[in-house]
C-alpha cells in the first residue's frame, strides 16, 4: 500500500512513539491530578512534561497555558467560542469547517459579524486583511497551511498587524505543526490549535490549544477538574479548568517522543517532502487532462488536482482499487476554497506527503495518473 493521505492523519508512527504508548498503557494508567498515590503522581508528571514539550516546540513561555483537548477541532472550538463577543471577526476562504462552523453557528448568539478574505493571486496577504479591519474587530483567524491547496499564510505579517491593532490572532496549525516551525511569540500568535496526529506523528485522540497569558476564555465544557471541587461553578485556573474529565494520558504520552523525533529528523523530512512535491507537481504538469489547484511553486507536500471527465471520488476509487494508493477526494471539509476554485460540486483529489514517503511511491503515483488520464 502507498499512503498519500497524511493531511488527514499520518500513517507512519515512529518506533519511539509506539514504545512510549506501550509503556504508558503498562505503567501510567492512572488519572493525573485526581489522586495522591504514586502512579497518579507519576502520570501527572508525564502530562506536565508533555505540556513543556509542546510549549517549547511552538515558542510558548508558560506550559500551563497548554490545554489538552480531544482533537484540533475541539481546540479551535474552544478558541473561537471561548472568545466570541459582540463585534467583528476576520477569517479566510481557506478555512476548515472546524473554524467556519463554530463561527457561523454562534455568530447570531454573540452578535458577531464575519468578514471573509479572498486570496490576492494565490495567497492571503496582510494588506488584504488590514483593509477589512474595523474599530470593533477583535479576532483574526487564519489557517497556517491550507489542507486543500497547501497555500501558506504569512503569519509574521498578520501577527504584526494584530499586535498593532490590539486584535486576537488565532492560528489553525493542523497542517503545519511538525512540518513548519512556528514561534508564537515571534509571530504574535495568541492562540494556536494543533493536531498532533498529523505532522508530529503522534496518536489520534488528542488535540492542543496553546494560548498566551493575555488571553481570557469562557468555558465551553463543564465537569470535574480535580481542582476547586467544592465550587459548583467551573474554575478558571489554567490548564485544569479547561480540561474536564479524564485526560487521554496514553495519547499524551506519545507527544514527547513524537516532538523529539520530529526535531531530530526535521531537515531530512523537509528535504524529502520538498523533493517529492517537486517530482509529483512537475509530473502532473506533463499529464494531459489534469487541472492542478496547488500553485506549481509550492513544495510543502499538499497537492490537489482533478482529472477531466472523472469525479474526484472516481479517481480516488481507481487509485485505491487498482493501484493500492491512498489519497483523499471530496471537499476536505473546506467549502469556501472549493467554491473559489469552482470545485464545489465534486471537490478535488488531494495527495499529501510525509517524510516517510519514497521516490518510488511518487513515480508509481504519476504512472497511475497517466494511465487514468488516458481513460478519461
Amino acid at each position: 500500500m502507498i499512503y498519500f493521505d497524511n493531511s488527514a492523519t499520518t500513517n507512519f508512527k515512529p518506533e519511539c512513539v509506539k514504545n512510549a504508548v506501550y509503556s504508558a498503557m503498562s505503567n501510567l494508567s492512572a488519572n493525573p491530578g485526581r489522586g495522591s498515590h504514586s502512579m497518579a503522581i507519576k502520570t501527572a508528571s508525564m502530562v506536565y512534561l508533555a505540556r513543556k514539550a509542546i510549549a517549547n516546540e511552538v515558542g510558548l513561555k508558560n506550559p500551563d497555558r497548554v490545554i489538552f483537548t480531544a482533537s484540533c477541532t475541539e481546540a479551535l472550538n474552544l478558541a473561537i467560542i471561548g472568545s466570541m463577543k459582540r463585534g467583528h471577526v476576520i477569517t479566510t476562504i481557506f478555512e476548515h469547517n472546524s473554524v467556519l462552523r463554530p463561527l457561523f453557528s454562534k455568530a447570531k448568539e454573540f452578535y458577531t459579524e464575519i468578514s471573509i478574505v479572498e486570496p490576492n493571486g494565490n495567497s492571503i496577504d496582510a494588506k488584504s486583511i488590514e483593509r477589512l479591519i474595523r474599530k470593533d474587530t477583535y479576532m483574526i483567524i487564519v489557517n497556517h497551511v491550507s489542507n486543500v491547496t497547501g497555500q501558506i499564510a504569512p503569519l509574521y505579517e498578520i501577527g504584526k498587524l494584530c499586535k498593532k491593532h490590539g486584535i486576537l490572532f488565532v492560528v489553525d496549525g493542523a497542517q503545519s505543526v511538525g512540518y513548519n516551525k512556528i514561534d508564537m511569540e515571534n509571530n504574535n500568535i495568541d492562540m494556536l490549535a494543533i493536531a498532533p496526529h498529523k505532522g508530529l506523528h503522534a496518536l489520534t485522540g488528542i488535540g492542543v490549544l496553546a494560548i498566551t497569558d493575555n488571553v481570557k476564555l469562557r468555558h465551553i465544557k463543564f465537569g470535574g477538574t480535580g481542582t476547586s471541587s467544592t465550587d459548583i461553578y467551573q474554575p478558571n485556573s489554567f490548564p485544569e479548568g479547561y480540561e474536564v474529565g479524564t485526560l487521554p494520558t496514553v495519547a499524551i504520552s506519545s507527544l514527547i517522543p513524537a516532538i523529539n523525533w520530529c526535531e531530530k529528523n526535521r531537515i531530512k523530512n523537509d528535504k524529502r517532502i520538498f523533493e517529492l512535491s517537486e517530482i509529483i507537481i512537475n509530473g502532473i504538469l506533463t499529464i494531459p487532462n489534469i487541472t492542478l489547484y496547488t500553485p506549481p511553486n509550492l513544495r510543502n507536500g499538499i497537492i490537489s488536482f482533478n482529472i477531466d471527465g472523472l469525479s474526484s471520488s472516481e479517481v480516488c476509487d481507481i487509485l485505491s482499487s487498482q493501484y493500492d494508493i491512498c489519497v483523499r477526494c471530496g471537499l476536505h471539509c473546506a467549502p469556501l476554497i472549493h467554491k473559489y476554485l469552482d470545485t464545489l460540486d465534486g471537490g478535488a483529489v488531494r495527495v499529501s506527503l510525509c517524510g516517510d514517503n519514497t521516490y518510488g511511491e511518487a513515480e508509481s503515483l504519476l504512472l497511475a495518473l497517466r494511465e487514468i488520464s488516458e481513460l478519461s
